[in-house]
């Protein structure tokens, strides 16, 4: 992929992350100050779609990402670091690794991700937290994924326990077709070793969510866990 096109799909996917609609070339070039013409856009545009990376959903003139331009995006993805603020609200809530701190954090999770987040102590332990934010998505207010995202809630712990054993540890990010929650969610995971016990950690949103931020959460809460 050319460098333009590579910004035009980047621009696509964080405008879409941000507000969850369609996007038209217009709106790309005002709001991002793009050096380029609509018209050019609406070429390098319809070049996206063809590959099969933005789609056109029946309701609108604009575009989506699709499960292959969010897997580009991963694989691009910038380095994003909390705040000082967030690192010293983690910090203090793990300060002691028991469980109770684990569901405060959890909870502190929720709050900065505004996703829905889970942590299995053990295998068979699980915690989770910020429902309520997953229900809030507005791709989850359509009738049919309400039901889907429903059910995936009520099998939470069946889906950890069926995933448990086989994920490697550290920080990992599984989407759409590879997403043990569905192919229309994204989760940021971190399997981690604390002492004898093996745990795993969370966040379970829509596709459409900020990775760099989720992973940045996931990948502190890893290392504050793996510290002796």
């Amino acid at each position: 992929m050319d460098k333009r096109k590579e910004l035009i799909l980047k621009t696509i996917i964080k405008e879409h992350i941000k507000t969850a609609q369609p996007v038209g070339s217009e709106g790309l070039v005002d709001k991002y100050n793009l050096d380029i013409s609509s018209a050019t856009v609406r070429n390098e545009m319809a070049e996206l779609e063809e590959l099969g990376f933005i789609a056109q959903p029946h309701t609108s003139a604009g575009r989506i990402p699709t499960e292959k331009a969010y897997n580009f995006y991963l694989e691009n993805l910038s380095e994003k670091r909390l705040s000082e603020a967030e690192v010293k609200v983690f910090e203090k809530l793990l300060a002691e690794k028991d469980e109770e701190n684990f569901k405060q954090a959890a909870k502190a999770m929720a709050k900065i991700s505004q996703t829905a987040i889970f942590w299995a102590f053990h295998k068979h332990d699980l915690y989770y937290t910020g429902i309520s934010n997953l229900l809030h998505q507005p791709e989850f207010r359509e009738t049919n994924l309400i039901y889907d995202i429903s059910e995936v809630i009520d099998r939470v712990d069946e889906i950890i326990g069926s995933i448990f054993n086989d994920l490697k540890y550290g920080p990992q990010i599984l989407i759409g077709s590879k997403n043990p929650f569905g192919a229309y969610c994204g989760t940021v995971v971190a399997k981690y070793k604390l002492g004898d016990n093996i745990g795993l950690v969370g966040i379970l949103g829509p596709v459409r969510m900020n990775y760099e931020k989720n992973l940045a959460l996931v990948k502190f809460i890893n290392n504050i866990l793996m510290e002796k």
